[in-house]
């Protein structure tokens, strides 16, 4: 399938996703939401891929934001329903897969920009990075899970006071409160990517699976993250790839997954 908005290239069973929209900074529409829904879909089921990286095309944004144009005129029942189908069919979506997502956050991630990062799973960011949450400068407020996310992640006063003041975060300061995990040159950013990929793949995919879904029942309140990672932990023994990693353990072998 082609898509109009995204570049998509697989190698070494990582799926390379580019938000392709340059010369509007990589601002997601309805067509961007869209094909990400479709793409992700796809890849769900994709037997060869094991890792997805997620960036944007060029040099200046990942994504910069919402296609504002869009909605500028919707009433409170049209702007729920845009938010709705938004979390549901791409921002929880890719919080959900059991194959590891990675942000590579290429420059600007503002608005939905930053909340599609704060849905993968892993963010890494070149130093030129910028991100930050403008939405109540336009008289709303982050609409795709960004109120949720983003103070899971660096906590409830840094979260407050970015999306109160509309304050855009730098790489380094992204760095340290926990919101990406490492800076690099913009140069080094994909091979970054890449490594980490790696790194994850020499791992079992099923045991991956299993503790992405166990961390991420640690945030549902209808849920017991600690009874969740006994039954996860548990259906790893049920898995042929149990089997080979301890065997392989015990041979002083490297794993063959």
């Amino acid at each position: 399938m082609t898509y109009e908005h995204l570049l998509i290239e697989k190698q070494d069973k990582i799926a390379w996703i580019s938000i392709n929209r340059p010369t509007k900074l990589n601002a997601l529409n309805s067509g961007v939401l869209e094909e990400l829904h479709l793409l992700f879909t796809a890849l769900k089921a994709d037997q060869e891929v094991r890792v997805i990286v997620l960036t944007g095309s060029g040099e200046k944004a990942f994504v910069a934001g919402a296609d504002i144009a869009e909605f500028a005129q919707f009433n409170a029942s049209e702007g729920k329903s845009l938010a709705k189908k938004g979390q549901d069919q791409v921002f929880d979506f890719i919080a959900n897969m059991t194959k590891p997502v990675i942000a590579a956050i290429n420059g600007f991630a503002l608005g939905g920009g930053l909340e599609l990062a704060l849905a993968c799973h892993i963010r890494i960011a070149s130093s030129n990075a910028r991100m930050g949450l403008p939405e109540t400068s336009l008289g709303v407020i982050p609409g795709y899970g960004g109120t949720q996310r983003l103070a899971q992640l660096i906590g409830r006063g840094r979260a407050t006071e970015l999306i109160l003041t509309c304050r855009m975060m730098g790489a380094e300061e992204a760095l340290q409160t926990g919101l990406v995990s490492r800076v690099t040159s913009q140069e080094t950013l994909l091979s970054t990517a890449a490594e980490m990929g790696g790194k994850i793949m020499n791992n079992s995919s099923n045991a991956i699976g299993h503790a992405l879904q166990s961390i991420a029942a640690s945030y549902e309140e209808s849920v017991d993250g600690f009874d969740a990672e006994i039954g996860h932990f548990g259906d790893c023994f049920g898995h042929p790839e149990f089997k080979e990693g301890t065997q392989a353990f015990l041979e002083k072998r490297k794993a063959n997954y």
